[in-house]
């Protein structure tokens, strides 16, 4: 495999977000007001690598391996400090070695040379592809890395793939000769035994544990003018010395060909050497690939990962998965740049909004994602072999959490659309379902039935039972009360049948619409059409509402009027009457009740906030303008909310530069009753400007966005945006789903093409 000198490489596009290595971010704080630890992994994350459900590796800009998420759903952050890039530059006869890191061990690799200077070089980043240009003053190289996984739009085989790709772009601008080094040295964290391997010009060494089926291996592609070399295992405790000791004096290794037992603390290392001449460049590219093919639950219920449907399921396939990513990468990164292209090439989106619309991706893949095909001894009836969803967060962590994927779920729908209903059937056979086993309510200290019938669950389950076999994990509050998660639904459905115009799916769901909309109804406790809250019985699941609110009231209408046209389509003349009908009587009580003459009340009740100015009021206009459903309310009601929203929470929460705050009081003051009615939640904000966009109100929208991105990409919470923040700038639930709502703004664009 050769790389023509002349080969000119792809730029790094101008929307990438950039920091320079290393160096310090703002301070952050995780939220004191909970009552439990919040994850804090600190400011220094990057983008993670692996695939949709393979389970993840984070590196974070300072060039260290850090964030864990190879067992899907578990979380662990901990810098692998062997696992590192090396270089070597031998130049007008001095020579420098350096471990490209903006940090070090205490107590480890003390021999190494760790002192990379903080901020020399900066890192880009626009998923799933990142770069580090360095600067290392020592040496006049010039020399970038790129990093990705192959998680391309509507590539369903590829971006299942447990590989990454570290292309090295070395220069040699000087007029003298120069000699260079790159080292990769890695851990063994498999146990079992590991070896050189050498296939068809690749050279690689190979860590296999058969005990527990599962593979890892750190591959270069041999190259004319490049000369490979290995050590095929070494002890960290021990041999880090000579190891570095070897690499620096030449930038190769006196390699080791043997199979080596591991008997803990093993690590191996591949290094590839070049001489370059005056003005010579060369690409090398190196691959890491795992193969643990089986998610395994306390529950004892183990699943095969999607990805072994192309390469089988014995785990000893990482060397193939490394070869194709040799054979291939090129391509898969014309299929990113492709997809990526036309976004980035439009003048009319603003460049911040392009770095945070692929950014926030990361959590498709580092969000304990399951793909899943199939079960390992599945019992009778089996379910469905083929599945997908991916985690509210890891301090919450329950798969599939209904009430946020209805912000979430518009990134599956707009690149992965059979993603999207996968994880929505889910939902269907769970309307019916029912477990009357009592649980405590953790809120209230009460016990209720884990689920009732035609109550739609929370999740379809957490990480530490049965994801998929056991649904509704939640128990904060009672989801059997809940007024928002069946209307949801009905809207996720309606949305999903009409932009993927799927009869198929329509015909699937619609038995359930019915009774979904039937259980609610009992909610309406004084016939007004409107469902009647009686505390935290939503998303907002500190927050209390009472009697009918702007928020569910405007998920009613439009749920409504997608369960009427759903119903006409599949020639329920019954249901489609009765839908209209409450329709008609819902929309009369929501502006009798709760129109001020500027915006919807919070709630109708007489309480002490009832007249808060909520910045999610009017969500259910969000989906139906979204659909071409009827607006919820008139027109001019609709844009002077908004407008009072803008200017209320958006303009007077932080002078504008923080997104949507949940709630405002009418003299401009925060609503401070509440955590979450004095939080910034990143993904309502997004929904929030794509709902301002289809209302043409695109000056407020572009302006709440950009607090979001502001906060996001300037605070230090890059590639682990939170749920939510104060104006303090302490954060809530950092890693979290909802923000990737982001992606309905993108369908708020299409909506005017």
């Amino acid at each position: 495999m050769t790389n023509p000198a002349d080969q000119n490489p792809p730029a790094i596009p101008a929307a990438a977000w950039q920091r320079p290595i290393g160096l310090p971010c703002p301070e952050t704080s995780v939220a004191a007001e909970v009552d439990h630890p919040l994850l804090d992994d600190g400011p220094f994350q990057g983008l993670p690598l692996g695939g949709l459900g393979s389970g993840a590796i984070g590196r974070t800009f300072r060039g260290d391996f850090a964030r864990w998420h190879l067992d899907p759903g578990t979380h662990r952050y901990q810098t692998a400090w062997a696992n590192q890039f090396s270089i070597f530059v031998e130049h007008n006869g001095e020579r420098h070695a350096q471990v490209l890191c903006a940090a070090q061990p205490a107590d480890e690799l003390a021999e190494w040379n760790w002192n990379y200077p903080i901020g020399a070089g900066t890192y880009h980043a626009l998923f799933p592809r990142a770069w580090f240009e360095y600067a290392w003053p020592d040496t006049p190289i010039q020399l970038v890395q790129e990093q990705f996984s192959p998680v391309i739009p509507g590539n369903e085989r590829e971006s299942s793939f447990p590989v990454a790709v570290f292309e090295w772009r070395i220069s040699n601008p000087t007029a003298e000769p120069m000699r260079v080094g790159i080292m990769l040295t890695w851990e063994n964290i498999l146990g079992g035994e590991q070896h050189v391997r050498h296939s068809d010009g690749l050279h690689g060494i190979e860590m296999h544990n058969p005990n527990h089926d599962q593979s890892l291996v750190i591959m270069v592609a041999e190259q004319d003018g490049v000369s490979v070399s290995s050590r095929a295992a070494w002890q960290i405790a021990t041999d880090g010395g000579g190891l570095w000791s070897d690499f620096a004096a030449d930038g190769a290794l006196d390699s080791t060909e043997s199979h080596q037992p591991n008997h803990g603390g093993n690590a191996a290392a591949l290094a590839i050497t070049v001489e370059l001449a005056p003005g010579q460049s060369i690409t090398v590219p190196f691959s890491l690939a795992w193969d643990l093919p089986i998610v395994a639950f306390p529950s004892g219920a183990q699943w095969y990962k999607r990805y072994t449907r192309f390469w089988g399921r014995d785990g000893t396939n990482a060397w193939a998965i490394a070869a194709d990513a040799q054979h291939h990468y090129r391509d898969w990164r014309d299929q990113i740049e492709r997809w990526q292209a036309p976004i980035l090439a439009d003048p009319t989106r603003p460049e911040w909004y392009k770095t945070a619309l692929f950014n926030e991706l990361y959590f498709l893949v580092d969000g304990g994602t399951l793909w899943v095909d199939g079960m390992v001894n599945p019992p009778e009836p089996a379910p469905a072999a083929e599945q997908f969803t991916y985690l509210e967060c890891y301090d919450y962590p329950f798969y599939g959490t209904l009430d946020v994927a209805f912000y979430s779920s518009w990134a599956l729908l707009e690149l992965w659309p059979r993603l999207e209903r996968l994880e929505l059937s889910l939902f269907v056979p769970t309307v019916a379902q029912e477990d009357l086993t009592e649980v405590a309510i953790l809120a209230t200290g009460a016990t209720a039935p884990r689920k009732l019938a035609g109550a739609l669950p929370h999740d379809l389950g957490e990480p530490n039972e049965s994801p998929f076999l056991s649904t509704n994990a939640y128990h904060y509050q009672n989801i059997n009360d809940w007024k928002d998660l069946n209307l949801k639904y009905v809207l996720r459905v309606y949305r999903d049948y009409v932009l993927l115009n799927d009869r198929a799916l329509l015909e699937l769901a619609w038995p359930t619409i019915p009774v979904a909309l039937n259980y609610v109804r009992q909610f309406d406790r004084d016939g007004d059409g409107l469902l009647d809250h009686h505390g935290a019985d939503q998303t907002y699941d500190t927050w209390p509402m009472e009697g009918a609110s702007a928020y569910t009231g405007s998920l009613l209408i439009a749920a409504l009027e997608a369960a009427s046209v759903m119903a006409a389509v599949m020639g329920a003349t019954a249901e489609h009457a009765d839908y209209a009908a409450w329709n008609t009587q819902a929309r009369a009580s929501y502006e009798s009740k709760l129109w001020n003459g500027s915006y919807y009340l919070y709630n109708a009740a007489d309480t002490p906030r009832r007249d808060s100015i909520m910045a999610d009021q009017l969500v259910g206009q969000w989906y139906a303008g979204a659909l071409g459903l009827p607006d919820v309310a008139p027109p001019d009601h609709i844009r002077r909310a908004l407008q009072t929203v803008y200017e209320n929470n958006v303009l007077k929460f932080a002078n504008g530069t923080m997104g949507a705050v949940n709630g405002m009081r009418p003299d401009g003051t925060v609503d401070a009753s509440n955590m979450q009615s004095r939080e910034v939640w990143s993904g309502t904000s997004y929904a929030l400007a794509a709902l301002m966009l289809q209302s043409g109100l695109d000056e407020a929208a572009w302006r709440t966005a950009w607090g979001v991105y502001n906060v996001t990409y300037t605070r230090g919470l890059w590639f682990r945006t939170p749920e939510a923040w104060n104006e303090d700038g302490s954060f809530r639930a950092s890693m979290y789903m909802r923000p990737q709502s982001i992606w309905a703004i993108e369908h708020a664009l299409r909506l005017r093409d």
